[in-house]
């Protein structure tokens, strides 16, 4: 069985550690803890690696957040990987810090990455994982603060939320959607 995760994030040491970053940041732990290494490929940073006898195939797409439904759609095709077994990993501002989200589809709720990616596919129908990073900005101000990075108090919670969130692609991969937002979603 074969899967694509996706961490949604933008290229560029300007935005590395930001809040917009959480997709690039959650897959690199999991390529850490693996001991896989990302490749420079068409479209995105790539690597691979085995679970529990399935495949992930992980990919942080290299062509800026606005346009992410590009490289997701490029390697969907390419590795024949149905939409069902997908997984999006995203910040969202609606969410508090520390609360994690596995939906199976839903809206982009303005996020420019999802939105790109649902024009590209044509529809909304595949899993994301929400990673909230709070809205804790002016108003108007909202570009600004998730391309910020966390702030001091809130980067003792970081790594636990990493480690949980890596949990719940392990958990999509080997029972699915709906039994790991009953195990996971608070």
């Amino acid at each position: 069985m074969k899967y694509l995760i996706v961490g949604l994030g933008n290229i560029g040491p300007e935005y590395a550690d930001t809040r917009h970053n959480i997709g690039f940041m959650v897959l690199d732990a999991l390529a850490k803890q693996e001991g896989a290494k990302f490749s420079s490929m068409r479209l995105a940073y790539y690597t691979e690696i085995g679970y529990k006898g399935r495949t992930l195939h992980l990919i942080k797409p290299t062509t800026y957040m606005n346009l992410s439904g590009k490289a997701l759609n490029y390697w969907m095709n390419e590795l024949k990987i149905p939409v069902e077994n997908v997984l999006v990993i995203v910040d969202d501002i609606a969410l508090p810090l520390g609360t994690l989200r596995l939906k199976p589809q839903g809206s982009a709720a303005g996020h420019n990455g999802l939105k790109h990616i649902e024009y590209t596919l044509g529809n909304n129908n595949y899993a994301r994982l929400r990673f909230g990073v709070s809205d804790n900005f002016p108003k108007g101000r909202q570009v600004d603060y998730v391309l910020s990075g966390f702030d001091d108090d809130e980067q003792p919670e970081l790594p636990a939320l990493i480690d949980r969130s890596i949990e719940m692609i392990k958990s999509f991969v080997t029972i699915g959607t709906e039994l790991t937002m009953t195990r996971f979603n608070k």
